[in-house]
């Protein structure tokens, strides 16, 4: 079974040609060959979870990470986030840290933001798989010209979206956006190399407000905190 088989029905429907295209043949097959040769994150069965977690109709948010993260346990097919139980990572905690200055909310002591995909937030990284411990080794595989054709199937969708874009690399996917109709939210990476200028960005009200504005209901941003053990 291929990796094409694990992606949702409702998305394999409104990406079918990128699934029919021999690139994405080529794509499955080097995944794969890297499995054999050694360990990929993430595991196989959360390759898709972002879409999973996020109906295709469903989707109110788009926050664009770049790729998975190459450590053993963290990555499980959202970007930014990591499972409960794994020590949050520098950029995500600089996320946690903007979020308790934006709305007060106390920095939840896990990483994972399931919660968010919950509510129609897809956490879409451009680059879905990695190599263990080497950083974009899956780059230029045929990812990004299927999570490009993944954020224009959104833009293409029958309600109005927030397309919320860290840094660079995911600025430069809002020429994918048709910006009459959906919200664009720019800036920089919570990365600690461009911190300075992330903090004080508050991105979560001002998506909020866009998202109210074109009559959608905001997102609760607000995360869960572990159970007590």
């Amino acid at each position: 079974m291929g990796l094409a088989a694990s992606l949702p029905r409702d998305w394999s429907s409104v990406l079918r040609a990128e699934l029919d295209d021999p690139y994405f043949e080529a794509l499955e097959s080097f995944v794969k060959g890297e499995r054999r040769s050694g360990a990929v994150y993430p595991p196989e069965p959360q390759v898709f979870a972002a879409f999973a977690r996020c109906p295709w109709d469903a989707v109110r948010v788009v926050i664009v990470g770049q790729d998975p993260y190459h450590g053993a346990g963290q990555a499980h097919g959202l970007c930014f986030s990591v499972p409960r139980g794994v020590r949050v990572p520098p950029s995500l905690a600089n996320v946690h840290r903007e979020l308790a200055d934006d709305f007060g909310v106390a920095p939840p002591g896990h990483g994972s933001l399931e919660c968010w995909a919950a509510q129609g937030v897809l956490l879409l990284n451009t680059v879905l798989t990695v190599r263990d411990g080497t950083a974009n080794s899956h780059a230029g595989r045929g990812w990004e010209r299927f999570t490009d054709a993944v954020l224009r199937a959104v833009s293409d969708g029958p309600r109005p979206v927030v397309f919320l874009l860290w840094g660079n690399a995911a600025r430069r996917k809002a020429a994918l956006v048709d910006r009459r109709r959906h919200g664009v939210v720019e800036g920089a990476h919570p990365s600690p190399l461009s911190a300075r200028l992330f903090r004080g960005s508050r991105p979560f009200s001002a998506v909020n407000r866009v998202l109210v504005a074109a009559g959608r209901d905001p997102v609760d941003w607000s995360i869960p905190p572990m159970p007590a053990a």
